[in-house]
Formats: structure tokens, C-alpha cells, sequence
């Protein structure tokens, strides 16, 4: 039961990181096609370079996913948050 509850609050707070990446991704996906490019990814963090963004673009697309950013910030590479 302990392994239960510990998976289950695992779980949720996965979901919450992924679902507080796709509200920022809102704000970074300045053109809403559900894809981020390195212009819009380095609008809102400017210190993020071309070498970082090709680490994140896993699937080497270009553009970054909801999927891509949630394990750039998960690695560090993206800050969590675009609040100051």
C-alpha cells in the first residue's frame, strides 16, 4: 500500500510538471502550432544556445514538443519557470 501512495504522488506530480510546461509552451509557441523553434524558445530564454537547444530536440525535428521541454527542464537545461 505504501508503494501505491508513493507512485500515485509520483505520478501526480509528473502530470503537474507536464501540464505547467504546456501552459508555458502556450507562451513560447508564439505562432500556436504546438511546436517550439529556437527563435521562439530563445524570445523568452535568451541564454538558451544552439548547441543547448540540439541537447532537448531529441527527435532532431528542429522544433521542440511539449514532450522535448518538459525533459529539458527536467535535465536542467531549461529553467522551470518564466516567471523571474
Amino acid at each position: 500500500m505504501t508503494k501505491f501512495i508513493a507512485l500515485t504522488l509520483a505520478l501526480g506530480a509528473l502530470a503537474n510538471s507536464a501540464i505547467a510546461m504546456s501552459d508555458g509552451a502556450v507562451e513560447i509557441d508564439a505562432n500556436g502550432d504546438g511546436l517550439m523553434t529556437m527563435d521562439e524558445v530563445q524570445a523568452v530564454y535568451p541564454e538558451i544556445t544552439a548547441e543547448t537547444f540540439s541537447q532537448i530536440d531529441a527527435n532532431g525535428d528542429g522544433a521542440l514538443d511539449d514532450a522535448e521541454m518538459v525533459s529539458g527542464q527536467e535535465q536542467g537545461l531549461i529553467p522551470a519557470s518564466t516567471d523571474g
